[in-house]
């Protein structure tokens, strides 16, 4: 939370500044803010359309700006429809957070690091990427993994060269699920680029976000590999509402995505039922 904004309940003001159609269904936004808000990689915020109401997502741009604020959402449900069909450029939202720890990927400098994304999944991982790929020289190798039903649904695509060039020791692969008209890349599920690593599994560290079903079977398959629960975090933005602990809503066993999470150590919650 921002220390002059305290109050976790109010929204803060913001003008929508640029709407960019990412895939048919997928939208980036781009507030700019009144006052100052910073952020950790992976926290979430609550996004108001006001007089409709409210919903949960990460910024998808990097902690380092403080005067805008880029939330990239997919359409699924009545508050995200709304956004997509009623926001243009000039509109008024409100914003209330940040809430979450965010990712913890200060502390594995000097280890190789595996990001895998899924679909809209890649927005929460965009802020992680720019923190890494600024401090690349801190970690021995960042590989990001990313994959999506058909060419149309990939987000950012304009980025992804920049991204590989960005620094020696960072590569990327894409991948759709299946055969498309004018697609020459990887095909499959995003685990089949799982398949030859080339990375130190002993010294990497796992960040993952995606649909629930994508985050299932490349956790199974990461500890196939050899990955163990404590170096897999994923990322896990369901059922959020509050964002701060009381509503209940949340909860996986004991833990609080909202409050524990959204990003969690797969360690901690690997026993309980509802992970999936």
């Amino acid at each position: 939370m921002i220390a002059d904004y305290p109050n976790p309940y109010e929204p803060l003001l913001c003008e929508v500044e640029k709407v960019t159609d990412e895939t048919p269904t997928i939208k980036t936004f781009v507030l700019k803010m009144d006052k100052p808000f910073t952020f950790r990689a992976g926290q979430f915020v609550q996004l108001t359309l006001p007089g409709v109401g409210e919903a949960p997502f990460t910024p998808s741009s990097s902690p380092l700006e403080s005067d805008r604020l880029e939330i990239t959402l997919i359409r699924t449900g009545s508050v995200t429809d709304r956004l997509h069909e009623e926001v243009q450029p000039g509109s008024v939202l409100g914003v209330r957070g940040p809430f979450g720890k965010g990712y913890p990927f200060e502390k594995y400098k000097g280890r190789e690091i595996l990001v895998v994304g899924g679909g809209c999944g890649l927005a929460p991982l965009r802020s992680l990427i720019y923190m890494l790929m600024h401090d690349a020289s801190d970690y021995k190798k960042i590989s990001i993994k990313y994959g999506a039903r058909s060419p149309e649904e990939l987000v950012y695509r304009a980025s992804y060269d920049a991204w590989r060039r960005s620094a020696p020791n960072v590569d990327m692969e894409v991948t759709i699920d299946a055969p498309a008209p004018g697609w020459t890349g990887r095909v499959g599920l995003v685990t089949t680029l799982l398949e030859h690593l080339d990375l130190a599994i002993p010294n990497s560290i796992v960040f993952s976000c995606g649909p629930e079903i994508m985050l299932k079977f490349v956790t199974y398959t990461l500890l196939d590999l050899g990955f163990k629960p404590e170096q897999i975090y994923l990322s896990m933005n369901r059922r959020m509402s509050c964002g701060i602990g009381k509503c209940g809503r949340c909860n996986v066993g004991p833990y609080y995505l909202c409050k524990d999470g959204p990003d969690i150590n797969y360690a901690l919650i690997q026993h309980y039922e509802d992970v999936f």
